[in-house]
């Protein structure tokens, strides 16, 4: 059975198998396990150039308590140096090491299970392109001498970088996707996003690619590792439901659904499986983990 409005919470434990009725006291002892919040960026601290509102309020909060902050997105079209910049500009303190992009997190797991120094042809922007190059790997000089062909978001996507991507792995290379969603939010609205131009290839080349980003378990998994922490000891906060929440409760980490995005509160509540909390905006989440005014958080319904 599900929580109401007043209890704060959509009923799951992570990891548990099914759901009870809880007082309050023990869903703020359950919370109490979190020692790291897990961020998505776009659509959960900002949108474009635009920061929203209460994530400066609970950033401030979070360091006041202790909470670790991780910032994980799909967004592949950055370094973590720029985005520190990015987050600078609207006055948030960050390091490079607490930002886990999909591109880094693919060039990771290249790093892990390909060969060194492999020839890849590259659909995306400089974060693609620098988590390569970092990792020793080599711009194929050809669609023929390519052994990967490594897709993420690219704005300046143009019909020759798609035709030699598909000739690419036509011939052979292995078709990796930094990730798969199919929007980009921007101050406009949503964008095609990187699992549009996969989708193109994938439709084009008639192969199927690997996938790293969310919600595949090796973002999830990298971010645990620099926290040095449990799944039960992490929060998701993500605007996606397909690829933020969905992947975090396979790992059985804690999730909240934020309606400042892609994915509205109505659409989460919606879902057989909701995030264990949803709330409308930051402000609310700042005002469910302070303990203050636990009204921010909707009802899921049973599950």
């Amino acid at each position: 059975m599900a929580f109401t409005v007043r209890d704060c919470w959509t009923g799951n434990m992570p990891g548990a198998n099914g759901t009870s009725s809880h007082g309050l006291d023990e869903v703020r002892e359950a919370t109490g396990a979190i020692k790291a919040v897990l961020l998505d960026m776009d659509g959960v601290v900002y949108r474009g150039e635009t920061i929203l509102d209460g994530v400066l309020d609970f950033l401030a909060w979070s360091e006041g308590m202790g909470i670790r902050l991780l910032y994980v997105t799909n967004n592949a079209t950055k370094t973590p140096s720029m985005f520190v910049d990015k987050l600078a500009a609207m006055g948030i303190e960050a390091l490079p090491d607490q930002i886990i992009t999909s591109a880094e997190a693919t060039a990771g797991w290249m790093a892990r299970n390909v060969q060194p120094g492999s020839k890849v042809q590259i659909v995306g922007g400089p974060g693609v392109w620098n988590a390569m190059i970092t990792r020793g790997f080599q711009p194929a000089n050809s669609p023929q001498a390519a052994d990967f062909v490594v897709v993420g978001m690219d704005f300046n996507l143009d019909y020759r970088k798609c035709a030699e991507a598909t000739l690419a792995i036509a011939a052979g290379a292995d078709f990796i996707a930094t990730n798969v969603d199919s929007t980009f939010p921007s101050e406009e609205g949503n964008i095609p996003g990187a699992g549009a131009i996969v989708s193109l290839l994938k439709t084009a080349s008639g192969v199927e690619p690997t996938v790293i980003g969310k919600p595949s378990p090796g973002m999830f998994e990298e971010a645990m590792a620099r926290l040095a922490l449990q799944p039960h000891e992490c929060l998701m906060v993500g605007d996606r439901y397909e690829t933020d929440i969905e992947g975090a409760q396979k790992l059985g980490i804690w999730t909240l659904g934020i309606g400042t995005g892609v994915t509205s509160v109505e659409e989460f509540l919606g879902k057989d499986q909701p995030p264990n909390f949803v709330v409308q905006d930051m402000e609310e989440f700042l005002d469910l983990f302070r303990g203050s005014n636990l009204l921010g958080c909707r009802r899921a319904g049973p599950h």
